[in-house]
C-alpha cells in the first residue's frame, strides 16, 4: 500500500505562486511514476503534469507548461509542484497520484488551490 497526502495548498491572487507538496509513504521501492491531477467544480478531473521515479523526465498539460514545474526528492518520498504566474482558471482540487508497477494506483485526499482575479 502507499499513502499520499498533499498540502501547500491556498488562497492566492492572479499572478502568485504555490507549492504543493505529496508526501508519499508505505511500500515505494517499486513505484513507477507520479502525477498532479486536478478537478473544478462542474468539471472532469484533469491531468496537470507527470514525473517517473526512475528519472527526470515530465510531461505538461499544455494549459500550465511553461507556468508549473514538476519535481521530486526521492529520498524523502515527496513530489512538489511549484506553481507559477497563476490565473483564476486554476482554481480546483489538486490531487496527487502515484502509479506502482503493475499499474496500482493511489491517490490522495486533495487540497485546495483557489486563485482570485
Amino acid at each position: 500500500q502507499v499513502q499520499l497526502v498533499e498540502s501547500g495548498g491556498g488562497l492566492v491572487q492572479a499572478g502568485g505562486s504555490l507549492r504543493l507538496s505529496c508526501a508519499m509513504s508505505g511500500r515505494l521501492f517499486d513505484m513507477y511514476a507520479m502525477s498532479w491531477f486536478r478537478q473544478a467544480p462542474g468539471e472532469e478531473r484533469e491531468f496537470v503534469a507527470r514525473t517517473w521515479w526512475s528519472n527526470d523526465d515530465t510531461v505538461y498539460n499544455d494549459l500550465v507548461k511553461g507556468r508549473f514545474t514538476i519535481s521530486k526528492d526521492t529520498a524523502k518520498g515527496t513530489v512538489y509542484l511549484q506553481m507559477n504566474s497563476l490565473k483564476p482558471e486554476d482554481t480546483a482540487v489538486y490531487y496527487c497520484n502515484a502509479i506502482r508497477l503493475g499499474a496500482v494506483e493511489y491517490w490522495g485526499q486533495g487540497t485546495q488551490v483557489t486563485v482570485s482575479s
